[in-house]
């Protein structure tokens, strides 16, 4: 395992499709890559720039993102994301996040992620099933 230092980064990209797009997922009402899909992209080149960088038995869980989505990109062209550790605090990482489309910069932002043993974190996710309820009326 490599330590964690500030400088790491990861890359992400895709194709745009009628599935990425604002309409398709509710998210608005016009045929271009929606938000949702941009902060996902970025999340996943956060999480590439960790690969073989973790504890055996470790992983890391999205924890805050926020994102400004600059520019519209059609169904079609390719978006790339880049994200770069810049701060290591204990089990909390920060990165700085873009994202490009051919044309221009269409995103930016910060995305934070927590390294987590992965047996306890899913025993803890798990732990919940008892409690499935309707999201209207949450366990006590």
């Amino acid at each position: 395992m490599v330590e964690l230092t500030p400088g790491l980064t990861g890359e992400a990209e895709l194709q745009v499709t009628e599935k990425d797009t604002a309409v398709s997922l509710g998210s608005g009402t016009v045929p271009v890559l929606g938000t949702p899909v941009l902060a996902c992209l970025m999340e996943r080149a956060a999480v590439q720039s960790l690969e073989g960088h973790l504890p055996e038995g470790h992983t890391s869980v999205g924890s805050r993102i926020e994102v400004r989505h600059l520019a519209p990109t059609p169904v079609g062209m390719y978006v790339r994301a880049r994200a770069s550790l810049v701060e290591v605090e204990g089990r909390r990482l920060r990165f700085h996040i873009q994202a490009w489309d051919a044309a221009e910069q269409i995103g930016e932002g910060t995305h934070e992620r927590v390294i987590v043993n992965l047996a306890r974190f899913m025993a803890a996710a798990e732990s919940k099933a008892s409690y499935a309820t309707h999201p209207e009326q949450p366990a006590d």
